[in-house]
């Protein structure tokens, strides 16, 4: 990491995301690794500064693992989406993982391990309804409180519109019958905090 690089991050009490992202940060790499803490940046609105990503601020790849294993309990059990997930997959959780992950800035095991074809494939012809994409997204933002993820109202946000989007691909794909009526989206999208996030929104996080 180039040297100086921690002096280009905002003050601890410049604004209650950044404040709140490095107390995250000190949790998830130990005290003893201020430097590593710092290697990991996305943009935030609120400053013109450095923050943390979302995977970051989430609490890194055991976090999302948890909350993935939630949600996968959630979808199976409910009346609406058993119909498309009609059974237990071993490697269901640890996929949606790797997306969710790389989605939010961290390692990029589903392109490198999956590629974005297979997500494109496995919702092919699932013909999935408005019902099943309003429960689908419901039953993950519920999942957030339940696996402990942070309740800041820019990071909910940030989940919330790429969960809306993810699921909005998935239908639209579900229903192509051809490659030119799928989603043009090729790649896993890379997420960030709200382009209006600002240090009001944070204020509870912060507090």
């Amino acid at each position: 990491m180039p040297a100086g690089h921690t002096d280009r991050l905002p003050p601890e009490n410049a604004c209650p995301i950044v404040s709140a992202a490095r107390e995250r940060r000190r949790n998830y790499y130990g005290a003893s690794s201020a430097g590593a803490a710092d290697r990991s940046t996305a943009r935030c609105s609120c400053h013109t500064d450095l923050v943390p990503t979302l995977y970051e601020h989430a609490g890194g790849e055991q976090a999302l693992h948890r909350l993935e294993e939630v949600f996968y309990e959630k979808a199976l059990a409910d009346p609406v989406l058993k119909e498309l997930f009609t059974t237990r997959v071993p490697t269901h959780v640890e996929h949606l993982t790797w997306f969710t992950a790389e989605s939010f800035g961290g390692p990029e095991r589903f392109t490198s391990g999956l590629g974005f074809q297979y997500i494109i494939e496995v919702h092919r012809g699932l013909k999935i309804t408005d019902e099943q994409r309003e429960r689908f997204v419901a039953a993950y933002l519920a999942a957030l409180d339940e696996a402990g993820l942070p309740d800041d109202a820019p990071f909910r946000q940030a989940v919330r519109e790429h969960v809306e989007f993810g699921a909005d691909v998935a239908q639209q794909n579900s229903w192509a019958s051809s490659d030119r009526e799928l989603h043009p989206i090729r790649a896993v999208p890379r997420w960030s905090w709200p382009e209006h996030a600002n240090a009001d929104d944070a204020n509870a996080d912060a507090r």
